[in-house]
């Protein structure tokens, strides 16, 4: 019992000194902690949807208009307002991991102030998608502020990916690893992933899982968003063998073909998981998988993106050097 309590204590003790005496490392993996938190709040909330429990707590702040906690509710059962509760706890977990990001940036010595911009997003994120939770649950689950919510915490996620992408990095000017024209067919890739995010939550606001009976649904035609949903998802493959062969061809560094190698992976799989849904009739559980695969493919598009170039340490000045480094006489 002892022992147990002893590496307990060391591992607080490590946690405390991760965020008040930071290193590059520890500050790279709070940056990576962020990622993985916000990654998973996103496909809780499809959890939410799918498992209809997006009323589970019928108000917000509260989780009923009596209390805080759930407490039974006409009309609610229980397992429905579990749900629901549990992801806005989930919410604390990931404001946890941003507040660390930021004490952590803040802390770190040399000061880099990228860091610490990018890391404070981390908790203003959570707090704004917090207050537009409150609208979701207070419209009734309109499909506007419901597909609005999942692209807040895509843009969010894109903050954790870029932190966490500069915290391995130096202050410097970025240096192209590629040409200039493979660069722009990064930009374009992840363009297109982007519209393919936002023509999926129009497909899942006009398709059957709204997360309550009560909630309103896009008025579209369900097979021409799947239809364009499709098209786009050609777009991004394309792009994607485009951005590899590319790679390839030009002599790349390994580890930006192995990016985009395993992004074509992940867009492959996702593809899978995306066609057997369609002809299963959108079971929930799939769905549930297809927003997890869509996090990884956005997770991953970014990665490949960044892995075109670097950015060296920055360089200090003669003067500076010289100051901090003397020759000695």
């Amino acid at each position: 019992m002892n022992h147990l309590f002893d590496q307990a204590r060391h591992r607080a003790v490590d946690l405390w000194l991760s965020v008040w005496s930071p290193t590059a490392a520890t500050m790279r993996r709070w940056a990576l902690a962020a990622v993985v938190a916000n990654a998973g709040i996103t496909v809780t909330g499809a959890a939410v949807r799918v498992t209809k429990s997006g009323l589970g707590c019928p108000t917000w702040p509260r989780c009923t208009p009596e209390s805080l906690l759930p407490t039974a509710h006409e009309g609610i059962s229980a397992a429905n307002m579990a749900v629901e509760f549990g992801n806005r706890l989930l919410a604390f977990l990931v404001l946890a991991a941003g507040l660390g990001c930021l004490i952590a940036a803040a802390r770190l010595a040399p000061r880099r102030r990228a860091l610490i911009g990018l890391a404070l997003v981390q908790p203003a994120g959570v707090v704004a998608q917090s207050v537009w939770g409150g609208l979701v649950v207070r419209s009734a689950l309109n499909p506007v502020t419901v597909s609005v919510h999942f692209l807040l915490s895509i843009a969010l996620l894109a903050a954790c990916v870029a932190l966490y992408v500069r915290a391995g990095e130096g202050d410097g000017a970025p240096e192209s690893l590629v040409h200039r024209d493979i660069r722009i067919l990064g930009r374009a890739l992840v363009a297109a992933v982007a519209v393919l995010l936002v023509v999926g939550v129009v497909v899942t606001g006009t398709g059957p899982h709204s997360g309550d009976e009560i909630a309103t649904r896009f008025p579209f035609d369900i097979q021409a968003v799947v239809r364009l949903h499709a098209d786009v998802v050609y777009v991004v493959l394309g792009l994607t063998l485009a951005l590899l062969l590319t790679l390839r061809v030009s002599g790349a560094p390994a580890h930006a073909r192995r990016a985009a190698l395993v992004l074509l992976g992940v867009e492959l799989a996702q593809g899978v998981v995306g066609y057997v849904q369609y002809f299963l009739a959108v079971p929930a559980v799939l769905v549930g998988v297809h927003v997890f695969g869509a996090t990884l493919v956005w997770i991953f598009t970014l990665r490949a993106m960044y892995a075109l170039r670097t950015r060296p340490a920055l360089a200090v000045p003669s003067a500076e050097r010289e100051r901090l480094d003397p020759v000695p006489a």
